[in-house]
């Protein structure tokens, strides 16, 4: 009678311990996540991480090989173009078209100004206004296409 009063006992426990798990997971999985709100905040915008600017992923390698070889960019040659390759970029327009604001591989209207001006060479006839329009990366274009043989 002993035995059979721990076995019906051990069971018992096993039992209740498995549906209290059990119970515990259901009440878990069962909670609904409450309802995602927009966020509205009044700061600024923060850019993509990756800003190809109408590139194809290898023209964005091409520019990228350039930018190894000639402005210190030490990133993968992944054809996206995230914030080391406009570091690097930064650097480039910086040193011959006029950037005047940090080398931080956010593509502001700063970067896109002083890209517009370089891409002037390229064929870009829009205004220097820093807005990446279908001008800007039409001239960009020819651009990546143009740097690396």
């Amino acid at each position: 009678m002993r035995i059979i009063a721990r076995t019906l006992v051990s069971v018992t426990a096993v039992v209740g311990i498995a549906a209290g798990s059990l119970a515990g997971a259901g009440a878990a999985s069962a909670a609904s996540s409450p309802a995602s709100k927009p966020v509205v905040s009044s700061e600024a915008a923060v850019p993509l991480a990756v800003v190809n600017l109408g590139l194809s992923t290898a023209q964005a390698q091409d520019v990228q090989r350039w930018l190894a070889r000639y402005w210190g960019y030490t990133g993968a040659i992944d054809g996206l173009l995230g914030t080391n390759s406009w570091k690097a970029f930064q650097r480039n327009l910086q040193a011959y078209w006029g950037y005047t604001g940090e080398i931080d591989g956010i593509v502001g209207s700063g970067t896109i100004k002083a890209l517009q001006r370089l891409l002037e060479h390229w064929g870009y006839a829009g205004p220097v206004d820093g807005i990446a329009g279908s001008g800007t990366q039409a001239a960009f274009k020819a651009f990546a296409e143009g740097i690396w043989p």
